[in-house]
């Protein structure tokens, strides 16, 4: 089966129909692996660089406080200890690396799901070709042709002679982020009011997915 949306030219003009395939842009939405695949993604991308000395870390206290008896205070062996001020700290974090995965027919799901879900933001576009050079004004007004407004992700292969000034083009636009089929992931497709594909794009990713 096949799901048609509309096709819009180079210039944002709609031109026609064109067909998506149903068990890549039509599937169920399977929230439970949605939210694994972006808990994994969001997971993987943290630095887990949080670290806190401990007592055997922290520089200086190597002499005793004070005497051992007579102070009528506690013995104490080290001014690094945790219990005093500039002292160590009890079980602080450490750097940690907090990314897991998951299978990838599940990850394959997850991204069907995530296209399925967002198909109503999803507009088809020819090719970036009306871009005839890497102007930020003609990008925009790309955009008002299209009647896009807010948070915009554009999936098209820059490296297309078609696309070669896509990337300088929107690079100065507030909220629009470009990337290529092959980066295609959860956490842009979820942010994105409006996701523009290209129709190659879409071919790719359908061929990819299916």
């Amino acid at each position: 089966m096949v799901k048609q949306v509309v096709l819009h030219g180079s210039d944002g003009k709609a031109i026609g129909q064109m067909d998506l395939e149903d068990k890549v842009f039509g599937v169920e939405p399977n929230i439970h692996l949605l939210h694994l695949a972006l808990r994994r993604q969001l997971n993987n991308a943290r630095s887990g660089c949080a670290s806190a000395k401990t007592r055997t870390e922290v520089r200086g206290g190597g002499k005793k406080p004070w005497r051992q008896k007579g102070t009528g205070r506690a013995r104490a062996g080290s001014s690094r200890s945790p219990l005093f001020r500039g002292g160590g700290v009890i079980f602080g974090p450490k750097p940690r690396d907090y990314s897991f995965s998951i299978p990838t027919k599940a990850r394959r799901v997850a991204m069907k799901s995530a296209l399925s879900a967002r198909i109503d933001a999803i507009k088809v576009i020819k090719d970036f070709s009306s871009l005839s050079s890497p102007k930020t004004k003609d990008f925009v007004t790309l955009l008002n042709n299209l009647e896009i407004k807010g948070k915009v992700l554009v999936i098209a292969d820059t490296k297309m002679p078609e696309n070669q000034h896509l990337e300088l083009a929107s690079r100065n636009v507030p909220y629009v982020k470009v990337i290529s089929p092959n980066n295609l992931n959860i956490k842009d497709l979820l942010e994105a009011e409006t996701v523009i594909i290209s129709e190659l794009a879409t071919k790719d990713i359908t061929e990819r997915l299916s």
